[in-house]
């Protein structure tokens, strides 16, 4: 697929023009998931891409001092999206909530176009441009000063990107709001198992975190210093099936835009053996017998000293969502992938939506550092 969008404005500058008496309250959003599985395409190939292009994205910022960096922020299947009011009197935008990018922008919908208010400024007349890694595509679009708002926190005079061309998203999706790694500020994501490919199952506290979303205490890890990861939301962790351990305190990272866990393939291959799954052709995902669920182990994520359990359930594809895929509906899928290279490479996991969805998670960039926490989704049997 090709895109073409503007990516002008990191999140962080618009969060660091709230004024010092909003930003000690903690302002939340609901978030939608949409499921967008494009045609060709499965779920484990669009992540796998995804994460490749991580690591060449990181390869390139680190051969060149460029503000025009590859940014890889369309490519995923399944989506969270957030409302987003700009201008006076205000316009409504459905903006996909992206953790692996730092940018935001509107246009990609034509029907909901952009037009400028009474508070609108042009800033700049000049296109702008950025390449984005996988989709083969660039970034064009023009430059405003608006009147924002976010959970009810208005912003005046913020830049935003208008796009003059966006191919390949979804009906309905109006651009990116890139979280990225946000300057100086908390911000806490709650999600939960999906039971329809468009569920209003997720919320974005900006500011702080909501307690009512998780139980007990977060457990904060530090951002890792390991490259390729510490360029995005990079931690570092083990990962045990069972007994056995798949990966030993290695670095990778936690992304909104990737659907499943993806593991090293040196993992993911001792993860298919111990579970004795089959790949199956139709989906990318492997898949298992009803005996062999009984049977299965849970998957662990220990950070830090806490650890992070994937129950049998959890590590399962919706089945209620089998046919959103192209699957069988009595078939049962696992949400574990193939992340495409070997381990000891800087990037040996993605932690995607189907962890997210079970876990609660804090991005506090502001102290280089992620947290986590049950919720009581951890032990759900939804799927």
């Amino acid at each position: 697929m090709i895109f073409f969008a503007v990516s002008i404005l990191t999140l962080a500058a618009l969060l660091a023009a709230f004024p010092t008496n909003t930003r000690n309250n903690a302002a939340s959003i609901p978030l939608t998931r949409r499921l967008n599985v494009p045609s060709g395409q499965t779920l484990p190939e669009i992540d796998k891409a995804r994460a490749q292009a991580f690591k060449s994205t990181a390869a390139q910022r680190a051969q060149k001092d460029s503000s025009i960096t590859p940014v890889p922020v369309t490519n995923t299947a399944v989506l969270y999206t957030a409302e987003v009011l700009i201008g006076e009197p205000p316009q409504t935008f459905d903006l996909i909530v992206d953790i692996g990018s730092s940018s935001t922008w509107i246009g990609a919908n034509t029907s909901n176009p952009y037009t400028p208010t009474n508070t609108s400024t042009a800033t700049s007349t000049i296109l702008c441009v950025q390449f984005i890694e996988y989709g083969s595509g660039l970034f064009i679009g023009l430059e405003y000063n608006d009147t924002v708002t976010i959970g009810g926190l208005s912003i005046p005079n913020q830049t935003i990107g208008d796009a003059q061309w966006a191919l390949g998203f979804e009906a309905g999706v109006d651009g990116i709001l890139g979280l990225g790694l946000l300057d100086a500020y908390e911000v806490g994501i709650a999600f939960a198992p999906p039971n329809s490919t468009s569920d209003p199952n997720g919320e974005l506290t900006f500011g702080g975190v909501d307690s009512s979303k998780f139980n007990g205490d977060l457990t904060y890890t530090n951002i890792t210093t390991t490259y390729p990861a510490m360029d995005y939301v990079g931690f570092n962790q083990s990962v045990t099936f069972g007994n056995q351990t798949l990966l030993s305190n290695t670095a990778g990272i936690v992304d909104t835009g990737t659907t499943l866990v993806e593991l090293a393939s040196d993992a993911f291959a001792t993860y298919q053996n111990l579970t004795g799954a089959v790949l199956d052709s139709t989906t990318g995902l492997l898949t298992i017998s009803s005996a062999q669920l009984d049977n299965l182990p849970s998957l662990f994520f220990i950070i830090e000293n806490a650890t992070f359990e994937l129950t049998s359930n959890a590590q399962l594809w919706p089945r209620a969502l089998n046919s959103a895929i192209g699957g069988k509906n009595d078939s049962i899928y696992l949400i574990v992938s193939d992340l495409g290279t070997p381990s000891g490479e800087g990037l040996d996991f993605v932690n995607g939506y189907a962890f997210l969805e079970r876990f609660y998670a804090v991005y506090d960039t502001g102290n280089s550092r992620v947290g986590f926490a049950t919720t009581p989704f951890t032990f759900s049997t939804s799927n």
